[in-house]
């Protein structure tokens, strides 16, 4: 997800949308302990998008 869409979001939907992240990565690292993941490399990007959310969920409760 890119940071211009994010920014764009209200703080309700940034806070919906992290946790909605934060399930689907818990899902993807249970499926990877069970078996080979077809992509490994989303792990990764679910986490990046993590970071990006709250980066700017600080950087508006700051403004």
């Amino acid at each position: 997800m890119k940071a211009k869409e994010l920014r764009e979001m209200s703080a309700e939907e940034l806070r919906k949308k992290e946790k909605d992240i934060r399930e689907d990565l818990f899902k993807l690292k249970f499926q990877h302990g069970i078996r080979r993941l077809e992509n490994p490399a989303r792990l990764s990007e679910l986490r990046r998008d993590i970071a990006r959310i709250q980066t700017i969920m600080a950087e508006q409760a700051n403004q």
